[in-house]
């Protein structure tokens, strides 16, 4: 019984770790590769440096982003580089509107 008490600990330990460490990695890894496949052309999205622009154009492994910053500027990316894409939240007309 004894042998069996001293093997609790460390199974109790890696249990906690895959808990909390390892399941919440492999769960983020998943979400950001979904992201990457789905992401399409006019898509408005962030990088991971904080670039903000849409994308005009998708390779198997780079994003061509067309930005504001002057006329007909495009930045080629590396797919990876995607940290997320900006959902068009537009509010809502509900009609009620304050004078």
């Amino acid at each position: 019984m004894e042998e069996f008490t001293g093997l609790l600990l460390p199974i109790a330990f890696l249990a906690v770790l895959y808990l909390l460490l390892i399941r919440p990695q492999q769960k983020r890894r998943k979400q950001q590769e979904h992201m990457v496949r789905t992401t399409k052309v006019g898509d408005d999205i962030v990088t991971i440096g904080g670039l903000h622009g849409r994308v005009v154009a998708l390779t198997d492994d780079s994003m061509d982003i067309a930005v504001d910053a002057d006329e007909d500027v495009i930045l080629r990316y590396e797919r990876s580089s995607l940290a997320r894409i900006v959902a068009d939240e537009a509010p809502e007309d509900d009609g009620d509107e304050q004078t």
